[in-house]
This record gives C-alpha cells, structure tokens and sequence, in this order.
C-alpha cells in the first residue's frame, strides 16, 4: 500500500550516497542482498520507478516518462529505520491542510512519533485523511510528511512524504528509505498537502528518493 494511497489521492484532486537505478541492477542487487531489511528497501525502490515508467500510474509528464530511466536515490541504509513511540492525539479535531492548489484536504492529527535519528531527539506529527480512511483497505492508513536539512539541495524543496499503518501497539516503524517525492514535484497539475512548519527536522535525512532532475 505504501506511496499507492498518495496516488489515489492526487488522482482525486489533479486537473498524493547516489543511486540511480535500472531495472537490471535492482533486481541483481535484490537477488544478492541478505539483509532482509534492505532486500524490502530495494523492492519498495523497484516498485517505485515500475510504476513511474508505466504509464498508467506514473505522475511522470510524457516528455519525461518516454526516457525515463529510474529515479535517484539514497544509498539504503538502516540507520534511517527507526522505532518511534507514538503518542496518541485523543480528541484531536478535524483541520483543513493547505495544498498547492485551492483544493485544501480534512484532516486529523493522529499523534506525535518521538524518535531518535542522527543521535538526535526528534518528533514528527502523524495524520489521518479523513476521505481516505471511509474506504475499508485505507482505514488503517496514516499520512506522514516532513522537512528536513537535505530539502532545496538534494531532495525535493517541498519535503517528502511516508506512509504509515495504525501499530498493534504504542510503537511504529518509520522507514526514511521509503520517503518519497509529491506528486508536484513532477509536474504543477497536481494538488499536494503542504508540509506543516510543526514536521521540520533539523537534520538531514538522507534516505529515501532524491531531487527528480528534469532534464
């Protein structure tokens, strides 16, 4: 479901170290990783560049998907999966969270994720679309953008986004490998949720997808 949820969404408001890889090398990578972690990492990065080569899912203008030949990634590190202890936001209320159009989402805040990343304390917010959570297989789905020092450099000015699953416990798992770009970042025709100031990291996070480079 991961990233899948974002593109549902934006289909409803259009007009949701280097590495750049091809198909060839991710699978031969895949096969030869034992670590199950970054074996999962690799997958979800495959994943990622399929879908944005198929033009049946890929936010991709033509001009760039027609050439299209894998997006830029951190090198996948485990460092950047962390265990968060989440405090929930009982009673929160419902709030309209601007995008990059008119075209403004409901919301809740769900709780706050405390975690250590970079030998920092650091927490982010955690939310719930309130659209999206009507549908069965989404109710479980919670939304998870954020900012941080590599943004306007490296990654997208705009921040990146997770997507999260409600934990059986008091506990999650953010996976920064698996941060990937709005959809705005390839092209203006899409309605993204703007990154509350509240999810500023003051580290960089190096992990997950890159700057996409329109060249």
């Amino acid at each position: 479901m991961r990233y899948t949820v974002f593109l549902f969404l934006v289909v409803l408001l259009s007009c949701n170290g280097q590495k750049k890889y091809h198909t060839n090398k991710v699978e031969e990578e895949i096969a030869s990783t034992k670590s199950d972690k970054l074996k999962g990492i690799l997958e979800y990065h495959k994943k990622l560049n399929d879908d944005y080569k198929d033009p049946k899912t890929s936010p991709l203008p033509n001009k760039y998907r027609k050439d299209f030949n894998g997006l830029e990634f951190f090198t996948p590190d485990t460092a950047y999966v962390v265990k968060a202890k989440l405090e929930l936001a009982l009673g929160a209320p419902t709030f309209l969270m601007p995008t990059t159009t008119n075209q403004n989402q409901e919301y809740k805040l769900y709780g706050t994720l405390h975690f250590t990343l970079n030998g920092k304390q650091l927490q982010l917010e955690v939310y719930q679309n309130q659209q999206l959570i009507k549908q069965k297989k989404y109710i479980d789905h919670l939304f998870l953008p954020f900012l941080d020092n590599t943004n306007g450099k490296e990654t997208y000015g705009g921040g990146r986004y997770i997507e999260l699953s409600i934990p059986d416990g008091d506990y999650i798992t953010i996976d920064f490998n698996r941060a990937y770009n709005p959809y705005c970042a390839y092209s203006k025709k899409y309605s993204c949720p703007v990154v509350p100031a509240v999810n500023t990291l003051d580290t960089e996070v190096r992990a997950g997808v890159k700057a996409f480079k329109k060249e």
